[in-house]
């Protein structure tokens, strides 16, 4: 009788596990939802509950050897901190490999064009692969075990759960010097967690508060922030002799929010195109680059 309470337990506590990956619902009931659940399993004080989060939610932070911009065109002079860039375009446009690239020379000290600082990367899409800083890391001779020692990755699951992140980002940033802030992608989730044009406004205003977190964050702390964005194909009486146009997710929101805005397209082979889209302080440009095993390199002619 006590081993089939037990059963039934495990499983309502499993169920309540799936109910917060899947969301989406406010960060109050997500912290209900985990105070209820850690209860159960004898997690008395959420004071120190990251071990169960990490065992059942992964929805902290964690270092990345845990979860087992050389060749960026050189006219932007790196990345811009204390402010948001924003890398949209195609699936295989390079987007995901330009945030490992950078994850590894942000490490690098000043005078090689780094940042000195560790990197922080929150996964909406499950895309993140430590084995890839390991490859990056050797080509500029860095220790690998270093590397991952310095990149801190959380994955998340829903909407409310990728802006709870932040402020469990904030925490860490006020302990060590980051460089880096990679959200990868920055829109997925409200793609599946909001749907319909009956959600537009919603989503539109939780997007806008997430993204003045992440401009908060990067006052602050002095960090580059750097966002993934998918696109949608327009469609209109044009796309009847030009082909249906790309356009990124988020409209004016993200338009307004982001202080840089690169363009990335997929060329020959594995040669990628960064075209400047927005920005304060560049002209449009376009500049070529390519990925390979050492990650993002300068084009071989």
């Amino acid at each position: 009788m006590e081993q089939q309470r037990k059963q039934v337990l495990q499983q309502e506590q499993q169920e309540e596990l799936e109910d917060v990956q899947h969301g989406p619902f406010p960060v109050e009931q997500l912290q209900d939802h985990v105070l209820g659940i850690s209860s159960g399993l004898g997690y008395g004080d959420l004071s120190k509950p990251r071990a169960f989060l990490r065992l059942e939610l992964n929805v902290g932070f964690d270092d990345s050897r845990d979860c087992r911009t050389p060749g960026l065109p050189y006219f932007f002079g790196g990345i811009e901190t204390g402010s948001i860039t924003e890398l949209y375009g195609e699936f295989r446009s390079g987007k995901t490999q330009l945030c490992h690239t950078l994850c590894v020379t942000c490490q690098l000290p000043l005078d090689q064009g780094g940042g000195e600082g560790k990197a922080m990367y929150i996964d909406a899409e499950g895309t993140f692969r430590p084995q890839r800083l390991l490859q990056i890391a050797d080509r500029f001779g860095l220790n690998g075990a270093d590397v991952l020692e310095n990149v801190a990755y959380a994955r998340a699951y829903n909407t409310d759960h990728q802006s709870r992140l932040l402020l469990e980002a904030a925490s860490m940033m006020v302990e060590t010097r980051f460089a880096l802030m990679i959200v990868d992608s920055a829109t997925a989730l409200y793609r599946t967690d909001f749907s319909g044009r009956g959600e537009l406004s919603a989503r539109q205003m939780h997007l806008a508060k997430f993204l003045r977190s992440l401009q908060k964050l990067a006052d602050e702390f002095g960090v580059a922030v750097v966002i993934t964005n998918q696109v949608v194909a327009q469609v209109d009486g044009s796309a009847i002799f030009a082909g249906p146009q790309i356009k990124p997710i988020g409209g004016n929101i993200m338009a307004h929010a982001t202080t840089t805005r690169l363009a990335l397209r997929k060329g020959r082979g594995e040669e990628r195109i960064c075209k400047v889209v927005s920005s304060p302080c560049l002209a449009e440009a376009e500049a070529r680059f390519q990925i390979s095993v050492d990650g993002v390199t300068d084009v071989k002619d």
